[in-house]
């Protein structure tokens, strides 16, 4: 059997992976870079460019509606990654427990994460109606107040909130399921010799040796919530008062609704420098050495 030259090796070599980068240019590379020629024109699909420089970033800068939409994206985000960590970790912990029927209860909280965006915000829709919602229902039958969940300024990104831990917990509880398996059972041994306590066990050892996990949840949580679309798109559009308008969904209207094409790809990229910065400042002050 004759032996390939490195030549022919290379050459082999290039052809196994020319699909992939060719791939790679089509729907990444020329979307990026056409995405980087809007910025510097005005375009509405329908007319040819016109190259205004830097004007779109002018626009933003006076943009107040930009500005609550980022707003209200760091409110759903102050929301949900506390509340994402704590129900995650709760259910983890209780997994990682010896548990019957384990397997078909981390089948159960898996679900809602293989389940379309659409559907579960469209069951939501129906649970936060105010007057035929199931849980407004449960509120009055129990003699309480029903809650405009969706109508109100101030409930209807807590809402959405709540909506996303659900969608996404499982996920973040599998995450945790594999930090808490992957901590020595000899560190908790020599700490019941010591006559450690469960919470002093947890603090001490447990939350320690998953800090790797809770950076990457964080991290992962954060990408998640700025990327907020689909639920404010179906349950609100945006209101009310544009009080769940997110920065993705307002770069959808200013893109495919007002056909600002220009403004939208310069909001764009304005929005991915604020989750570069942000994801960073965590890196920073979230992530710490575990010893």
């Amino acid at each position: 059997m004759e032996l390939l030259s490195p030549k022919s090796g290379n050459r082999a070599g290039y052809l196994f992976v020319a699909p992939y980068l060719l791939h790679l240019l089509l729907f990444f590379g020329y979307p990026l870079l056409f995405a980087v020629v809007l910025v510097f024109n005005r375009w509405d699909i329908v007319t040819p460019m016109e190259f205004v420089g830097l004007k779109n970033f002018g626009r933003m800068i006076h943009d107040d509606l930009f500005f609550r939409a980022i707003l209200n994206t760091g409110l759903f985000l102050v929301i949900h990654i506390p509340l994402q960590i704590i129900v995650a970790l709760f259910f983890a912990e209780l997994l990682n427990s010896k548990l019957k029927g384990r397997t078909f209860f981390r089948t159960v909280y898996f679900l809602p994460v293989v389940v379309s965006g659409v559907v579960v915000t469209i069951l939501f829709q129906q649970l936060f109606a105010f007057d035929t919602g199931f849980i407004n229902n449960v509120l009055s039958a129990l003699g309480g107040e029903r809650v405009p969940w969706l109508v109100s300024p101030q409930w209807a990104m807590p809402s959405i909130a709540l909506m996303a831990t659900w969608k996404n917990a499982g996920l973040y509880v599998i995450l945790f399921l594999a930090g808490l398996q992957n901590i020595p059972a000899s560190l908790y041994e020599v700490s019941d010799i010591e006559g450690a306590g469960t919470w002093r066990k947890w603090w001490h050892i447990t939350l320690p040796m998953l800090n790797p996990t809770v950076v990457t949840v964080v991290l992962l949580s954060t990408i998640g919530g700025f990327s907020l679309f689909i639920e404010p798109y179906v349950l609100t559009g945006g209101g009310p008062l544009n009080s769940t308008l997110s920065g993705l969904l307002y770069i959808y209207n200013q893109a495919f609704y007002f056909n600002h094409m220009g403004y939208a790809a310069a909001l764009g990229l304005c929005f991915a420098l604020i989750i570069l910065g942000v994801v960073l400042l965590q890196r920073r002050f979230v992530e710490t050495d575990v010893y």
